[in-house]
């Protein structure tokens, strides 16, 4: 009889190295109590790494910096997709995601349809903030994070060269997207994304 922490090694062997390992992937190796342990011990032994709690990786390996560990961004996704939730990007975050800002927050932090909690890995975190289904309900790529980039700025600190960023970033958005997001932005949001549509 194979131990779980053997059947669990020969599942992560199996997987690419930089996924990320929740403990419910190993469910049906053995009960959640002996997972949990079988993940501590290969983690003790250095075969993966802890990135945050009930959260590993067996880190990508790169032949100039050694190990290469998942980025806060590729983190809260997989959260957002083994918690079937919504994200969205806001405040400092989501200016630098756009490239309105060069600042790398060390919190991150999303609005989301889940529990709200703080997630540690390391010196940076990731936060979620339960916020109402209207504020998810934008579907565009850019538009989304411009509504919650816009919100940060504030509309009287808004430069005219940040005004311009951004309207030549919502000229690359998917016009039925953008047409969709526009209503459920404050209004002085939708007349700068009006702009983007009459120069499209």
């Amino acid at each position: 009889m194979e131990s779980t922490e053997t059947k669990i090694k020969k599942s992560i062997i199996q997987k690419e190295r930089g996924e990320l390992l929740f403990p419910d992937d190993f469910r049906k190796l053995g009960s959640s109590e002996a997972v949990r342990l079988a993940l501590h011990r290969i983690e003790k032994e250095g075969f993966i790494r802890r990135v945050a709690q009930g959260l590993y990786v067996r880190p990508k390996l790169n032949k100039y910096v050694g190990e290469v560990l998942p980025t806060a961004e590729k983190i809260a996704q997989s959260i957002a997709k083994r918690d079937k939730i919504r994200l969205v990007p806001t405040g400092v975050y989501a200016l630098s995601a756009l490239g309105l800002s060069t600042q790398v927050p060390m919190k991150l932090v999303f609005l989301t349809d889940g529990a709200p909690r703080e997630i540690k890995l390391g010196k940076r975190s990731i936060k979620l903030k339960k916020t109402t289904p209207k504020n998810l309900s934008a579907i565009g790529n850019i538009s989304r994070l411009v509504i919650q980039a816009l919100r940060e700025i504030g509309k009287e600190q808004l430069t005219n060269e940040e005004e311009a960023k951004i309207i030549n970033l919502l000229k690359k958005e998917n016009k039925k997207e953008l047409l969709h997001d526009l209503e459920l932005a404050p209004v002085w949001i939708q007349k700068i994304m009006e702009k983007a549509l009459n120069k499209k």
